[in-house]
């Protein structure tokens, strides 16, 4: 009896320091939680082209040369993304707070007298409310100038600490690099330590994982096509800032039920009250062609087998993390979603018969998920 509560008394000890352990070890991670995260997402990325390297040479070697991809195909091109994005977003702040260029574009809508007819239509209903221009506008020239803004004040930050950034890359790589070298061996050692059964653990993991892929990755992937494809139109109609508007879009492709229509859309409508109906059909055209490919060619492909989450669900999680975490909530919160996902499955398979023993299995995670 007392060796019993000697070895209570010392694994409860034991847990406490682990516990404490724990805790120092998240303190000391915590300023690069975010860092490590966009390194584990981008390895996720670029598993297949270390695959084929891997295939040819050593793991080590294969890693090396996956990170100088990564160096030429991520970094590079985000430092002149982000100098290009910084001089559009100052231009939208400019157009959208310019006096003239409003008063020229109220000019050009009145012109069309489609709010002449909306206004007749309202006082035939008895709503004696006359809608004006200067009234619709005046609202998304703030948002235009208070997103313009904020965009402009965070790519001007990141180029002026273009040395921190560096740094953060290359911390980034390093992450990188020893995933690819010893992820498998990282995530056994989680295993190992886990007080989960064995089929727990691998369940957990290939389903976090397979889950997580399918969200992150194939949709950030289909918003980057998008994103691309948009903003190339808006440059090949000529219209002001397509990459700013070519990010704006590929964020919301991000969103699952908002998607670029929210931009393209609007567009056509635009073109449409300018007389040019050709173009604006055409914008429309464009749109439906975009989104039906990647929603149903583009992600059912690269998606396959994977589970992945509902649209609905993405889209709070998204919008959730954005609002709790910032910026990286667009990765956090679908992460966060994925790990409640993926242990509700395993209540449901496993523990729901301990704790609702009188209660019929009803597995409700298949109608939060979709293949």
């Amino acid at each position: 009896m007392e060796q019993t509560l000697i070895q209570r008394a010392v694994f409860w000890f034991f847990l406490a320091l682990f516990c404490i352990s724990i805790l120092l070890l998240g303190k000391l991670v915590t300023p690069f939680i975010a860092t490590i995260v966009i390194g584990g997402v981008i390895t996720g990325v670029f598993q297949p082209v270390f695959n084929r390297f891997a295939e040819k040479v050593s793991h080590r070697t294969a890693s090396i040369v996956t990170c100088i991809v990564i160096f030429f195909v991520v970094f590079i091109p985000v430092v002149l993304f982000v100098a290009v994005l910084s001089r559009e977003a100052l231009g939208l702040y400019n157009m959208a707070r310019d006096v003239v260029f409003s008063n020229q574009l109220i000019q050009a809508l009145e012109n069309t007298r489609a709010l002449d007819r909306l206004n007749d239509l309202l006082a035939r209903a008895g709503i004696q409310k006359t809608i004006t221009w200067q009234e619709l506008l005046t609202p998304v020239s703030e948002l235009g100038k208070m997103l313009g803004l904020t965009l402009f004040q965070q790519a001007r930050y990141i180029t002026s600490n273009l040395l921190n950034l560096v740094f953060y890359f290359c911390l980034m790589l390093i992450v990188i690099f020893y995933l690819f070298v010893d992820g498998n061996r990282l995530i056994q050692y989680l295993r190992d330590l886990s007080p989960l059964p064995d089929e727990h653990d691998r369940k957990l993991f290939t389903q976090f994982h397979e889950m997580a892929g399918a969200v992150l990755i194939v949709n950030g992937l289909g918003g980057l096509i998008q994103g691309v494809a948009g903003g190339l139109l808006f440059w090949f109609l000529g219209l002001n800032s397509p990459v700013l508007w070519g990010l704006i879009m590929g964020f919301m492709a991000f969103l699952p039920i908002v998607g670029i229509g929210i931009v393209l859309v609007p567009t056509a409508v635009f073109y449409m009250l300018k007389s040019s109906v050709i173009t604006g059909i055409g914008v429309l055209v464009f749109y439906g062609i975009l989104s039906w490919g990647v929603e149903y060619i583009y992600k059912p492909r690269l998606v396959g087998g994977r589970v992945a989450m509902h649209p609905l669900l993405v889209f709070f999680a998204i919008i959730g993390g954005l609002n709790v975490y910032g910026l990286m909530g667009i990765i956090y919160g679908p992460l966060i979603a994925t790990l409640f996902l993926t242990l509700s499955d395993i209540y449901f398979s496993s523990f729901q018969s301990m704790v609702e023993p009188a209660k019929q299995k009803n597995n409700q995670f298949s109608e939060l998920k979709s293949r």
